[in-house]
């Protein structure tokens, strides 16, 4: 870490420290994208903008833990996610749930990205590194990523693995998140606010459909302005809210209602944690089974479920000695375990 800044009286006061890191152009050369990884995100994105455009009348599954907290445990899950994949692959398009940068409401652990060794020593660096390898060796697998974007400099080491895109309930109404999604190459899910408003969403959605221009980093680390063409990809993801719940076929019809007089494609994914189930993991089945009968019931706006889960059932906290860790179980949000996640899944299928 180097501490060579500049400080006046009027600058860098709160600051400790500088620290250089890699620059998203050595990250890729030190970790390409192989030719199996580019054909699943290539073939993935084009697949997900056929089930939200109406073109595929597959399901469009959203699956894995709340976040990623160790590379082997991830792996070890997608292994079986990309199996199940395989199989069920005509009846829906199976994604895998990679986040790795989460919002703290106040403080907290900030996730693998940031801290990977979750010890608070925040080696980005590290985190950069390792999230690309896992999301490569997922892509190789066959097995398509998702995740949340949060910080705008991020996207440009990770751009080019990612097939589905969220933005999260926290950052729906950001500026700056609205903006960098409308340079994003993969379809982008906007998440209703944390109140629950609808519009928060549908608006996010509107302005990442149009052009524009903004700060960023080029691949060699510099300073630049980023002119896009927009994102026509846009959609509502309903988590919940404050007031409780959406994921039924009124909160559904709703959303679609408002998309279409945006002149959007009228394209939901429901959330099956978050408020939607009250943040009690052994509900997300509930919401799940009442957006399958929406779907048998003919609802055309329904075009995806997100499912949080791991290798196993619940949530712990993360202990002073990281020894004490009980495998594959959330350190965030509690997520299924991955025999009902199994079952639900071939449940879509009956």
């Amino acid at each position: 870490m180097s501490s060579d800044f500049h400080q006046s009286a009027t600058e860098n006061l709160h600051v400790s420290a500088f620290e250089t890191v890699i620059t998203p152009r050595q990250l890729k050369e030190a970790l390409p994208l192989t030719p199996m990884a580019e054909r699943t995100v290539s073939q993935a994105r084009a697949a997900i903008r056929n089930i939200l455009h109406g073109r595929d009348p597959r399901l469009l599954v959203i699956a894995g833990p709340c976040s990623i907290h160790d590379f082997g445990q991830a792996l070890a899950y997608a292994e079986k996610l990309a199996a199940l994949r395989e199989e069920l692959s005509g009846e829906m398009e199976i994604v895998m749930r990679v986040y790795v940068d989460k919002p703290r409401t106040t403080v907290g652990w900030r996730g693998y990205l940031t801290d990977p060794h979750l010890n608070g020593a925040y080696d980005f660096g590290g985190g950069l590194k390792l999230t690309r390898e896992l999301m490569l060796q997922i892509n190789d697998l066959g097995l398509p990523v998702a995740t949340e974007l949060l910080d705008p400099f991020v996207p440009q080491y990770l751009f080019d693995l990612l097939s589905w895109v969220c933005i999260g309930a926290r950052t729906a109404e950001s500026q700056t998140h609205r903006v960098m999604a409308s340079a994003v190459s993969a379809p982008v899910g906007f998440k209703n606010g944390t109140g629950g408003s609808l519009k928060i969403a549908v608006d996010a959605a509107v302005a990442a459909r149009s052009p524009h221009a903004f700060f960023t980093i080029t691949d060699d680390a510099q300073a630049c302005i980023v002119h896009t063409r927009g994102n026509p990809d846009g959609h509502v993801v309903l988590r919940g809210g404050s007031a409780g719940p959406n994921y039924q076929a009124d909160s559904v019809a709703e959303a679609a209602r408002l998309l279409e007089l945006a002149h959007l494609t009228p394209a939901v994914v429901v959330d099956c944690s978050h408020a939607n189930s009250g943040s009690d993991h052994t509900r997300q089945h509930l919401v799940w089974q009442d957006a399958l009968a929406q779907r048998r019931s003919g609802s055309p706006a329904l075009r995806g479920v997100m499912l949080e889960s791991h290798l196993n059932p619940g949530k712990q906290s993360i202990p002073a000695d990281l020894t004490d860790l009980q495998y594959g179980v959330s350190v965030t949000d509690a997520c299924i375990g991955w025999e009902e996640t199994e079952t639900l899944l071939r449940s879509a299928g009956t």
